[in-house]
């Protein structure tokens, strides 16, 4: 009994050992890689480096390199914003909220709306359109007035916070609002040249015409404002421009290009609610009213010419869906999508607090779901289009592990991109399947965090933020992934 409890014991120490020689060899392994591939690789010599990789069924990291320092992660910053829409937007989106008067002879006349910052809103990507359909039906077909409600207090409107405001007339930098349409970006494409027909001359001594068409009535006169310039170029088949704009107002002009002008995408001031406002009165044929919150809850004064309704009451909001919240989330993650970043983050604040307001609900979700997090982020928006961005690769272990933990590995299979899909579509594309993951570019910045399926079939949570570089960023990511996909072969 002795002799066979003797041989227990170093069975037991030898099997301690074999597992302890064995961590220390995977750390070996994964840091040796990590100096050859990255730390050392040529491109990244001089940049800032923090490498973080977890194993979440041991509960321990296999290697950390500065992954305690913070980094500007740029659309990294995309995967708190998603874990929050995932957790607080359920199944589907709310499209928006609609309230009918409780006072006999309203209830026929008028409908009120509160947005909910559903930024798939005739957006492109969707075709269907339940919740323009829910308007049409009420304004257009029963024939109600609209009111549509805004508390412009607490609201986050027009550019993020840390944003490079010089490049406003990019399509990534498209406005974040309270009620957005077409994805706040008009996109634009000429009009044949036997279709450019006056559109209005009463107030002109020379003729005017119409040059670019959209597809709404009110964003074509916004396009078709300059007359000089439209007079000048519409004779022309295919004439050379591009579209320009002002940075605070929609005043849009046209200027010489050297290449013809196909089609074109600019993102449109929203000025708060005044631009979809504007546009859902021309489109419904019906004056919208904006009304401001009368600070009672359910009570609201309700102001317009040559009506008779002084006020009304509303007990009951209800929603109105518009799709299911995966189908926003994924475009997002794969295509890396700044402008529906930032309304799932303004969504999450109007389903948590009420009202929406980006620096609120982030430091509400700092405070409760985020607390914990090893080093506590600077988070100061939705889509990491801002600097003012600082992360720890363990933050993003930390939070990536949280959405395994709440809301399991096949539905961030559905929602984060694989190799060749997405934004890492050029890339692992051997190991498509076996690795789950989000980009992040900047100029001087390169991010990828994940989930890597090993080929011993185990799961590892990796994230890899790459400052201040001044190499290529394909080159960057190369040597990433080939740093990635070793960790892949030997684990």
């Amino acid at each position: 009994m002795k002799t066979f409890q003797t041989f227990g014991v170093l069975f037991l120490i030898l099997t301690l050992e074999f597992l302890l020689l064995s961590a220390c060899s995977i750390n070996k392994q994964i840091s040796r890689s990590a100096k050859e591939n990255v730390i050392r690789a040529t491109p990244l010599r001089t940049a800032h480096i923090g490498i973080s990789i977890y194993d979440p069924a041991a509960g321990k990291y296999l290697y950390n390199y500065q992954g305690d320092k913070y980094f500007v992660p740029a659309s990294n910053t995309k995967i708190p914003t998603c874990y929050a829409a995932m957790k607080y937007l359920g199944d589907s989106l709310v499209g928006l909220r609609y309230g009918v008067p409780e006072e006999k002879g309203y209830k026929d006349q008028v409908i009120g709306i509160k947005p909910a910052g559903d930024p798939t809103f005739l957006e492109h990507s969707f075709a269907s359109q339940p919740v323009f359909e829910f308007l049409y039906n009420k304004v257009r077909n029963q024939g109600l007035k609209l009111a549509l409600f805004y508390d412009s207090t607490r609201s986050s409107d027009g550019l993020g916070n840390g944003w490079s405001w010089n490049d406003y007339e990019e399509t990534y930098m498209a406005e974040h609002n309270r009620f957005p349409v077409f994805g706040n970006v008009i996109t634009a494409s000429l009009v044949p040249p036997d279709e450019r027909v006056k559109i209005d001359s009463a107030h002109n001594s020379i003729p005017v015409y119409s040059l670019f068409k959209t597809g709404s009535s009110y964003f074509d006169k916004l396009l078709n404002q300059k007359q000089t310039w439209i007079n000048r170029f519409h004779k022309y088949p295919s004439p050379a421009v591009r579209i320009g704009r002002s940075f605070s107002t929609n005043d849009f002009y046209i200027r010489e290009a050297k290449t013809v002008f196909t089609t074109q995408q600019i993102p449109f001031v929203t000025n708060g609610m005044t631009t979809v406002s504007e546009f859902l009165g021309d489109t419904l044929k019906r004056k919208t009213e904006m009304i401001e919150h009368s600070g009672k809850q359910n009570l609201y004064a309700y102001y317009c010419e040559n009506c008779d309704i002084a006020f009304f009451t509303v007990k009951r909001w209800v929603p109105v869906y518009s799709r299911p919240t995966d189908s926003l989330l994924k475009p997002m993650m794969h295509r890396s999508d700044n402008f529906f970043a930032e309304q799932s983050l303004l969504m999450v604040s109007n389903e948590m607090l009420g009202y929406m307001n980006d620096e609120k609900i982030i430091d509400t979700i700092l405070k409760t779901d985020f607390k914990d997090l090893p080093q506590k982020p600077r988070w100061a928006d939705g889509s990491g289009l801002s600097r003012y961005n600082l992360f720890t690769p363990q933050d993003f272990v930390a939070i990536l592990n949280k959405m395994k933990q709440e809301f399991g590995m096949e539905r961030i299979k559905t929602i984060f991109a694989t190799g060749g899909e997405g934004t890492i579509s050029s890339y692992f594309k051997a190991d498509s399947g076996y690795i789950y993951a989000k980009t992040g570019t900047l100029s001087g910045v390169v991010a990828l965090s994940g989930f890597l399926y090993t080929k011993k079939g185990k799961l590892l949570i990796f994230s890899t933020l790459v400052n201040n570089h001044q190499a290529s960023a394909t080159e960057v990511r190369r040597a990433v992934e080939k740093f990635i996909q070793g960790i892949r072969e030997k684990n």
